[in-house]
């Protein structure tokens, strides 16, 4: 079975009808949703001009078979607190919301699909192997 987390970046860009990002998810049983992609989402939306549309769009992506949210969970923090003091003691901080989207993905055993190299950094997380 392949899962898959998405980023926000990941999300946007199968909208813009990047290809590798629609095979990515017509490849994957199980596609998750990290709560915090969705705020990031909604504020995107929300600042945007086209924010009935944007949503209604999403709202879509959501019944899609396999789709679902990751809520995160006392195991979603703990893997979130022992990834930022690996990238501390590294020297390579990230963002914080990719942070617990890493999280997301290490708890539900998923692959990040993002066009953030970024996640490359997070050991515990296996970040998409087509990084564009």
């Amino acid at each position: 079975m392949k899962k898959i987390t998405l980023d926000t970046n990941a999300y946007s860009a199968l909208n813009r009808g990047i290809l590798s990002v629609k095979q990515a998810i017509e490849h994957a049983d199980d596609i998750f949703i990290p709560i915090f992609v969705y705020a990031e989402l909604l504020f995107g939306f929300t600042k945007g001009n086209r924010e009935s549309e944007n949503k209604a769009l999403f709202s879509n992506f959501m019944k899609l078979p396999g789709v679902s949210f990751h809520y995160p969970t006392d195991e979603t923090a703990r893997i979130f607190a022992s990834i930022i003091l690996d990238l501390k003691r590294k020297g390579t901080p990230i963002p914080t919301h990719d942070i617990w989207i890493a999280a997301s993905a290490v708890e539900t055993g998923s692959v990040i699909v993002t066009l953030d190299k970024h996640f490359l950094h997070i050991s515990e997380a296996r970040a998409w192997e087509e990084l564009k």
